[in-house]
Order: structure tokens, then sequence, then C-alpha cells
């Protein structure tokens, strides 16, 4: 098939989003950056929220059929009623019929290399057949898993021999500095050739007029610090917040900070429905979504919260303090995050496990005394993924 002769320049995004937040967000930082007048851009995401998110002109999605995950190879339909492979048949062609249509000149895959269940893969092959100046690129975070878990994977699925044949580059969103995956997860020399470090996506930061209205209109005139606890997506963030609600409930007196609970989007009917019947008691502010998460994690001075890699990149760039609640299944990436972040100074946390009303006050109220030292951590940090992502773009379009 011979490339339609156009002045744009197509980009699409593929970002399978089982059940949260973070595929979505940074797929979409990563699109509002590269977006430019002689560039479209594609999202093909199962999110059922991508709609709530404000698109900026050249920016657009398909919705697949969105699918919940059971274990780690188990997915249902997330909402219609059929069988899952016939959900994953759905999907799977609306990919490839898009790819057909849409003629990408850069075809980036988020995080599973195949795809949820191999769904990308006949797309990745017709590409490579039909339009081979077409440039692939896997988009993979820095920490996936156990290293030991992760080369079992990828050895059943053959992901190291598609990896090699079907993808021109590999970006890795982080900083090899801090975790290795070619060492880790036993890449070889022809696929590490092609992996770029990015180094860690930034998020939006917001005016500081945003962010003192922010903080007025959750703490008020007074002088209270603010607390803020949220779980992305919430689809297993219940723990969370029943823990944080359990250890104010403790309390004689109210404490001397303010506090809003952001439950997610997912978390279950009966569960948000006793978040906010006891937070509604204790004065505590709830909502479900927060449509401008930025702005509430800058006005924040603590943030509580599960390590997902889109929270860190979120919260770290607003340099607010985090105390991160890892999640260890059904991955252990959560864990080696927060180990990781906290090795450098930047976050502190309390393993899953571990995690009581008294753990958390202990720590709560420590780093609202002394943030100090983590506040000039995350100051020297410095996020250079988007920079290095355009740099690779650039590359991109010259070969193309």
């Amino acid at each position: 098939m011979s490339r339609r002769v156009k002045s744009y320049y197509n980009i699409l995004m593929y970002s399978h989003d089982t059940y949260g937040l973070g595929h979505i967000r940074r797929t979409m930082a990563i699109a509002s950056h590269l977006r430019d007048v002689d560039i479209n851009i594609l999202i093909l995401t199962g999110s059922t929220i991508v709609g709530r998110y404000p698109m900026p002109d050249q920016i657009d999605f398909v919705r697949i059929p969105g699918m919940i995950k059971k274990t780690n190879e188990e997915y249902l339909p997330l909402s219609i009623k059929i069988n899952p492979e016939h959900a994953l048949d759905i999907r799977k062609n609306i990919i490839k019929a898009t790819a057909k249509t849409f003629q990408p000149d850069l075809f980036i895959v988020d995080k599973e290399p195949l795809g949820l269940k191999k769904e990308v893969l006949p797309t990745l092959k017709w590409l490579r057949r039909c339009l081979p100046r077409t440039c692939t690129v896997l988009g993979l975070r820095d920490i996936m898993d156990e290293a030991s878990v992760v080369q079992k994977d990828w050895k059943e699925k053959d992901v190291y021999r598609v990896m090699e044949e079907l993808y021109d580059e590999i970006w890795v969103y982080g900083n090899k500095e801090f975790y290795d995956p070619v060492r880790e997860y036993a890449v070889p020399d022809s696929i590490s050739r092609k992996m770029f470090f990015t180094g860690y996506i930034p998020r939006k930061v917001p005016s500081k007029k945003a962010v003192l209205k922010t903080k007025k209109k959750h703490v008020g005139n007074n002088d209270k610090k603010l607390v803020v606890v949220t779980a992305g997506g919430g689809g297993d963030g219940y723990f969370i917040m029943d823990t944080y609600l359990s250890m104010l409930e403790s309390e004689s007196v109210p404490p001397p900070f303010t506090s809003v609970c952001i439950t997610g989007p997912f978390m279950p009917k009966e569960e948000r429905a006793d978040i906010i019947k006891r937070a509604r008691k204790l004065g505590v502010k709830t909502q479900h979504f927060y449509r401008r998460m930025e702005e509430i994690l800058a006005a924040a001075d603590l943030v509580v919260t599960m390590g997902g890699y889109n929270t860190i990149c979120e919260i770290l760039s607003q340099g607010t303090v985090a105390l991160i609640v890892p999640r260890e299944a059904p991955r252990k990436e959560q864990l080696i995050r927060a180990e990781v972040f906290h090795s450098q100074n930047m976050v502190d946390y309390i393993p899953w496990n571990s995690f009581s009303p008294e753990t958390l006050r202990d720590k709560l109220f420590t780093l609202l005394e002394r943030p100090e030292p983590f506040h000039e951590a995350i100051a020297q940090f410095r996020f250079t993924g988007l920079e290095v992502i355009s740099q690779r773009l650039r590359v991109c379009k010259m070969i193309e």
C-alpha cells in the first residue's frame, strides 16, 4: 500500500487502559507536548473517562471497548456483557482498521509490547508489511515488576523477539541511574541498542494564583496545612481511605490540618458511600474525580497515595511531599518504585502490610512537621521526559 500524500505528520498512540487513570494521563501528557501545527495525534484507548479530559486542537481519541483485569492474565469486558474473546476481537479490529485509515507516521504503544492479550500484534505486523516507513515505538515505564517475573513473562510471550523485530525504538520513561531495566530484565544487546532513557515525564504545573485559590477553597483563610488522600482510579483504593479515616476517628481532638479525600471514579459504590458518610462526620471533604488534579496536588502540604508511575510524576512535578502506600499485588512495581524514590529522599513510604492508623499517624505528623529534606531533594530532581521525547520525534521525522 502506498502512503497518501499529506501535509500533516500523523501520530497514533495506543493505551490499553484496563482499570485506572495512569496510562491515559501519561499518554495525554505526551500527546499534549508533541502536538504542533503540522502534527495530528489520535489516541486509541480503552479508558472509560477519556472524554472527561479536555482535548487540545489536533488531538482526538478512538474509544475501544473497556476491559477490566481480574488477574494478570484474565480480562473481562467492563460494560458490555459479551464473551471476553469477542470483546478482544472488536478491540483488535478497531485498532487495525484505525491504523489502516489513519496511516500513522509514528505509532507509539504504551507499556504492553504486544498490547492487551496480543491485540496490537496484527497492527504491528501490518505496519511492517504495508507501511514500513512508519516508525514504531514502545514506551515503557522503567519499573514493570520484579525482575524474575518480567523475564519469565517476556520469555513465555516471546516479547523479546517482538521488541527486536517489530519496534524501531523503545523509550524508557525513567532514569537509568535509579533503576536499570536493561540489566534487571536481561534485555539483549540487539534490543538495548535501540532503548532510549527519557527520564521521568513531568506534568502540568499550575500558576501560583490557581494554587492559592485552590488552597483557599479547601482550607479557607486560616494557616492550616492541607493533606490530600488519593488512590488514582480508586478501584483498589478503599484500604488507604479507610485507614486514613480510622486514624482521624481515633483522635480525641480535631487534627491541626484539613483533609480532602479523592476516591477515584472506579471505587465501588458501596465502598465510596462508606467513605463519604464517615468523612462527612469528620468534616473531611470528598470528591470522586478531580478534573484539575495538578492544582490540588500543588496546593497540598502532603499527599497520601499509592505509588503508581503517573501519581509519582504528578506529585513530584508540583514539588509536594508524598507518603506512599505501595500496592504489592498483583505486581511489586509500586513497592520497588517507592523504595527507589525513598533511597533518593524524595518520598517516604509505609509497606502495605505495615499500614495502620498508628503507623500512618506517626509518619504523617513527622512529614508535616519536617518536610524540608524532601523539598530539598525534590528541588534537585530534573524531569527530562518530554524534552528527550521531542528529540526522538525529530529523529523519527528525519528518517521518515
